[in-house]
């Protein structure tokens, strides 16, 4: 597997965690709950740990198309910003796509405010695209942990 693959599969179980802490911790700042692996399992019927894994599995595939696909096209000098960029086009399409998933799948009620769920799955979004560019995207960081591996 080449060095950019390894630090994208990084870099998506890195920012997953991420945005999985502050999932964790977003209700006691007055958010919703949020639980992608509890929908993502509910939805299917499964158990909660397959909802784990897809949720781990998206965000890798997520950081893997972020470094093949979305950031060799878009030329922003932030990293930060890009990444921010690709998970606001991502959320849009997200959205789009639980609508759709809605119609075939049965949905788990949320809770709260429908308007705070948004924000706060676009605030998680934005801070997984945000760790995934700066790991992605700044090979010095991510050589380190490629090189401790082998």
């Amino acid at each position: 597997m080449d060095s950019r693959s390894v630090k994208s599969i990084i870099a998506g179980v890195v920012g997953t965690l991420v945005m999985t802490a502050v999932m964790v911790v977003a209700p006691m700042m007055g958010m919703p709950k949020m639980s992608p692996p509890a929908m993502l399992s509910g939805m299917m019927g499964m158990p909660i740990i397959v909802g784990w894994m897809m949720h781990f599995m998206i965000g890798i595939a997520f950081a893997l198309a972020y470094a093949f696909v979305f950031a060799p096209i878009v030329k922003i000098g932030s990293l930060a910003l890009k990444g921010a960029i690709y998970r606001v086009a991502a959320f849009i399409f997200a959205q789009i796509m639980m609508a759709v998933m809605g119609t075939m799948f049965p949905m788990p009620m949320m809770e709260g405010s429908m308007m705070m769920i948004a924000v706060g799955s676009l605030m998680g979004h934005v801070i997984f695209g945000v760790v995934v560019a700066l790991l992605v995207g700044k090979p010095q960081l991510m050589d380190d942990l490629v090189k401790s591996e082998n």
